[in-house]
This record gives C-alpha cells, sequence and structure tokens, in this order.
C-alpha cells in the first residue's frame, strides 16, 4: 500500500529560503527570498525581484507552508495589490538568519567596509595607503559596531569619522594622480586592464611609449602595479605623482 503526504491547497513548502518578516496590523507576515539575495536588493546590486524571491506571494509561516489570508493582506497593509505588499515586506522587514548565517553576513560585511576605507584613503604622514588588515584593526580598536541593515559604504563613511576623531590612526580620504608608462605596443592592452580602477584621465601620449597620467582610488595602486609588471614583463612603471585630499559625498564614497 503506497502513502502519500498531504498538503493542504493553501500551502506551499520551501527549500533553501531566506524568510524576511513583518509584523503589522497585529499580524505576522513573511516572504520567502533566495539566500543572499535579500541584502543584494537592499544595497542596489540586484534590482530584478524574479531573483529575489522565491515565489510573489505572502505567508503567514513560510516554514510551514502557510500562506496570509487576503483579508488579512488588505486590512493590514490597505491594498490588495500583492506586489505592492511584497515590496514593503522586502524593504521593512527582518531577514530572518540563523547564529551561524548571521556570524557569516556580520563577518563578509566587515571585510567589505574595510576594504572600502583601505581604497579610499592613506596615510596623510606617509601618503601611503593602508592595507585592508590594518583597517581592520583599527576597527577592532574602535570596538565599531556593523549595522547589518547599513551597506558597506554607509558604515566606511562611519568608521573613517571615528578613526580620525578617536586619532586611532591617521588617516585622510585621498585621491592619487599617478602616471603610467609601457612600451608603446602594450599601451592599449594595459589600458583595457586598468580602465576600470581609474577614477579619471589627465592625459595621454600615444608613442614608442605609451604615457597615462590619472587619478585613482588610493586601493588600487598595488593591483595597477601588479598588472603593469606581469603583463609588461618589468618594463612598465607607475610612480605616484601627487596625493591630495578629498571631501567627497558620501554619495560619491
Amino acid at each position: 500500500m503506497s502513502s502519500t503526504i498531504f498538503t493542504p491547497v493553501n500551502q506551499v513548502r520551501l527549500t533553501n529560503v531566506s524568510i524576511v518578516r513583518l509584523k503589522k496590523g497585529g499580524k505576522r507576515f513573511e516572504i520567502a527570498c533566495y539566500k543572499n539575495k535579500v541584502m543584494e536588493w537592499r544595497n542596489n546590486i540586484e534590482s530584478d525581484l524574479d531573483n529575489v524571491l522565491q515565489i510573489p506571494q505572502v505567508f503567514i509561516n513560510v516554514s510551514k507552508g502557510q500562506m496570509a489570508n487576503k483579508d488579512d493582506l488588505e486590512k493590514a497593509f490597505k491594498t490588495n495589490d500583492t506586489n505592492k505588499i511584497v515590496l514593503e515586506i522586502l524593504k521593512k522587514g527582518e531577514l530572518q538568519v540563523g547564529e551561524k548565517e548571521r556570524n557569516q553576513q556580520l563577518e563578509n560585511l566587515a571585510k567589505d567596509i574595510a576594504t572600502t576605507v583601505a581604497d579610499k584613503c592613506v596615510n596623510p604622514e606617509t601618503k601611503r595607503p593602508y592595507t585592508v588588515t590594518m583597517i581592520e584593526k583599527a576597527m577592532a580598536d574602535l570596538h565599531f559596531s556593523i549595522n547589518p541593515k547599513r551597506n558597506a559604504k554607509q558604515q566606511a563613511l562611519e568608521v573613517i569619522k571615528q578613526l580620525q576623531e578617536k586619532k586611532t590612526i591617521p588617516i585622510a580620504r585621498a585621491q592619487m594622480r599617478i602616471r603610467v608608462v609601457t612600451p608603446g605596443k602594450d599601451g592599449k592592452r594595459i589600458k583595457e586592464k586598468i580602465t576600470s580602477l581609474i577614477n579619471s584621465i589627465e592625459d595621454e601620449d600615444w608613442g614608442d611609449e605609451y604615457e597615462l597620467i590619472c587619478a585613482i582610488d588610493p586601493g588600487h595602486f598595488r593591483s595597477i602595479s601588479d598588472i603593469l609588471q606581469s603583463d609588461t614583463k618589468g618594463r612598465g612603471q607607475v610612480e605616484v605623482l601627487s596625493v591630495r585630499d578629498t571631501e567627497e559625498t558620501e554619495e560619491a564614497l
């Protein structure tokens, strides 16, 4: 005799799911999302909801597969438009994660914050960039509290502010002006490889040698240097012309 598991028609079973929960109108509402996609959507990395939602439905309990009643949804959200309701839950709801996953997310976010600070800043006394490891240590000395609801760029700005106020390490946001010189035959290939690391081009000259003068974030200097060394077999070179402090907006960071 064969046996089957009966699943009521208002229940949907989902696996490998991240749950976003919002309490509204005295009731709990949940949506089922793909793992890691919620934070990508909130940080404007992912914009396609089809890549975020496992199913475009609202639940009262995702784990049990129990979908929300339409009357309860309309009463709580003042609309029967499922898309609008889902977007509100996705924007305002609390992401439910296990302790291990939460710790990993915080570690990843801390690394992203430190990387952003290292990319954008220098030691104003030596005019040299900091390594990510040095920034991570400075953040630990600050006892900086990572906020999982804010993105790395926003929190990097706060880290820089606190490091400057508490004088944990000498630090300033800066732009580095550099000159890149390669054999002429390597110029086009090298430019293509380093373009994504450049903020603006001041001047360039094509001839027996390719010369480029440009502005970069300090943290990209080593990457450009490594590309030149490996792709020109040591015939290319990069030198720092100047380092200037910047007072950019949070958006520009």
